[in-house]
């Protein structure tokens, strides 16, 4: 079937049941796994109150993914991920997983790249690399969104990630603490705007 520019429709029945208006045929959840690897862009709505309900439809796609093995969110992640919800900085982490993971899908057609012309240890190699750099950015992106650190506070946990080699470089550390105080000030902002209203 040709894409095109406007998304399929999908209507979801209170039989649960998911009617593909494109094909004019039911789908099941396997079916709109296929259409997203496929980049085949879809909206689902629910069929007796008109609402959309793609989010929750993808949402429950993951949940089937990951109950059949195939676990690509560390519970760490998920665990962060609940964490944010309620919390003022909540409105910041849907851009910030989209940027990360355009950011991951862009490296991976590179690192695809690199296993086809060399299979073998290199390319583990390359894995590895990979994914330590996305862990990296993923650790120093979460820093700057949580003002204090992990644990009792005292911020051990935070100065041990400094500089290889296990050596803590105090620069680092003086801006790691400039934009804990920065945070916090935009908080307490945030707080009396909200006392305001």
């Amino acid at each position: 079937m040709a894409k095109t520019n406007e998304p399929t429709i999908i209507k979801k029945y209170a039989n649960r049941r998911l009617y593909n208006t494109g094909t004019s045929t039911y789908v099941t959840l396997e079916d709109l796994a296929v259409m997203v690897k496929g980049e085949e862009d879809f909206v689902v709505y629910d069929a007796k109150t008109g609402d959309d309900i793609t989010r929750s439809v993808l949402t429950q796609i993951i949940f089937e993914q990951e109950g059949k093995g195939q676990n690509l969110l560390p519970v760490t992640f998920l665990r962060q991920l609940i964490r944010f919800y309620g919390d003022s900085m909540q409105g910041l982490v849907p851009s910030f997983l989209e940027y990360s993971m355009t950011s991951l899908t862009k490296e991976q057609e590179k690192l695809r790249s690199q296993m086809s012309e060399t299979f073998g240890a290199t390319a583990f190699d390359a894995i590895e690399d990979q994914v330590k750099r996305n862990t990296e950015m993923f650790e120093r992106a979460m820093k700057m969104f949580m003002p204090f650190p992990a644990g009792d506070g005292s911020g051990s946990k935070s100065d041990a990630s400094a500089a290889p080699g296990g050596k803590s470089e105090p620069t680092e550390v003086a801006d790691l603490d400039d934009m804990k105080r920065q945070l916090e000030e935009m908080q307490q902002k945030i707080n009396k705007l909200s006392d305001k209203t």
